[in-house]
């Protein structure tokens, strides 16, 4: 009896090490499978492809996993590969009205731009942006959900990209790879109908090639707030809002300068300027866009709860909280004018650019939202929106012109993350890309 229990526990510790000894190792030949899936992908070679789906297929069931959408894209491969041009007798009426519908109109090059225009409205969802890096190249992948018909006779170059390609990588999903052996800086913009990806990366050397794709060069004027005697709003630890906001007005002015960008800043070091004589300066420089920098605060019993990035534009203002601003910031100038005669006069002066001052605060206001909560997370970082207000440093402005707080120097996080110099370089690349936002659409 005592042989036979003994004979029968060997039995099972037996099995038990054959089964775990054939788990590990259908495991390892499944995640090698996906690996090498995942890196034949980029290259189209569809053979590879289904040989690698079919050795996820199998191990996958072995396993018990989920292998349904790897089923589902083996189907659609092998159908491909055999059948380029969608056989009627093969293949279902459903299948062939399906695929004769491509929502990708047309991909062309224009101004060193790449244009995806759509037949129909599309959203940052349509499309996602990754790259790779290998000892010899850089590559950045756009995967944009649609069809386009002409993947195989499209031709595209950029300056400064050493190539591009285009394949329909999926059944609903088009691949533009661009590959260089140095690094690159690409923007890309989502309109209604349309897909531009912009490249910003230039060299010294190639500044005169580069200036054959501009249309004009743009001048923007700087205005980092108040300075010398006006030190603007006081943190609780007796930090000003002058010293902040000229630091990044600084960072802003390089990287501006970087992009090809004519710039100029009202103040370069701590001294006061009169709020008419900042307005002055950009009417002198014939500025395409003016842009006040500054940094909020609030009352001590308020101080945990007033937090966030906001963007104004020159308007009477609507709200209480753009009235509060407002006042605050416009202490620096002579109070001249009653408040109503203010609103009779920001109305009359300033109606035609109102419109194209909503549209860079948007533009600014979005790409400062997304890098920061890229670099400190979705919650850290408040949209305190774009809001219309009666900002005195404004009015003189004959351009679009927006008013920027870039924080709140009165919260206890907040108000020390600003005076960091990893914050203030990111809210002026966030700017500089707002900027080339507003310019590639109008």
């Amino acid at each position: 009896m005592n042989r036979l229990i003994c004979f029968a526990f060997f039995i099972i510790c037996f099995a038990t090490l054959l089964y775990a000894s054939n788990y590990s190792t259908n495991l390892r030949h499944y995640n090698n499978a996906k690996k090498n899936y995942a890196k034949i992908i980029s290259y189209n070679n569809k053979t590879k492809e289904i040989k690698y789906l079919k050795q996820l297929i199998y191990y996958g069931t072995k396993l018990k996993k989920n292998v349904y959408k790897y089923k589902r894209e083996l189907k659609w491969l092998r159908r491909t590969s055999k059948f380029p041009k969608y056989s009627k007798t093969l293949i279902s009426k459903r299948t062939v009205k399906r695929k004769s519908k491509y929502s990708i109109k047309n991909i062309y090059q224009k101004n060193n731009q790449i244009i995806i225009a759509f037949n129909k409205k599309i959203s940052k969802k349509d499309i996602r942006y990754f790259t790779r890096k290998s000892t010899r190249e850089y590559q950045y992948i756009f995967d944009i959900k649609g069809r386009f018909k002409k993947t195989h006779t499209a031709k595209l170059s950029l300056h400064n990209v050493d190539r591009i390609k285009i394949v329909q990588y999926r059944f609903n999903t088009a691949r533009i790879t661009l590959t260089n052996k140095s690094r690159l800086k690409l923007v890309y913009i989502v309109q209604n109908k349309r897909i531009i990806i912009k490249n910003i990366t230039h060299n010294k050397e190639e500044k005169v090639k580069y200036f054959k794709y501009i249309d004009k060069r743009k001048t923007i004027v700087i205005d980092p707030g108040h300075g010398g005697k006006d030190a603007g709003a006081i943190s609780p630890r007796r930090k000003y809002e002058k010293t902040v906001v000229l630091n990044i007005g600084k960072y802003l002015y390089r990287e501006l300068k970087k992009r090809n960008y004519k710039v100029f800043l009202t103040r370069n070091k701590d001294k006061f300027i009169s709020l008419r004589r900042r307005t002055k300066m950009a009417n002198k420089k014939n500025a395409d866009i003016f842009i006040s920098i500054h940094a909020n605060a609030t009352k001590k019993n308020m101080t945990r709860q007033a937090r966030g990035i906001e963007t104004y534009f020159l308007s009477p203002a609507r709200s209480k909280r753009a009235k509060m601003v407002a006042e605050q910031e416009n202490m620096g100038d002579i109070n001249i004018m009653n408040w109503n005669s203010r609103n009779t006069f920001l109305t009359i002066l300033n109606q035609s650019k109102i419109t194209a001052s909503n549209k860079l605060a948007i533009d600014i206001q979005k790409n400062m939202l997304y890098s920061l909560r890229q670099k400190y997370g979705k919650w850290a970082i408040k949209d305190g929106g774009v809001r219309e207000g009666p900002f005195w440093v404004l009015v003189g402005a004959q351009m679009p012109s927006i008013l920027i707080e870039v924080g709140y120097i009165s919260h206890p996080i907040e108000g020390k993350r600003i005076y960091t110099k990893t914050y203030q370089k990111l809210i002026a690349i966030a700017i500089a890309n707002g900027i080339d936002s507003y310019f590639t659409k109008n």
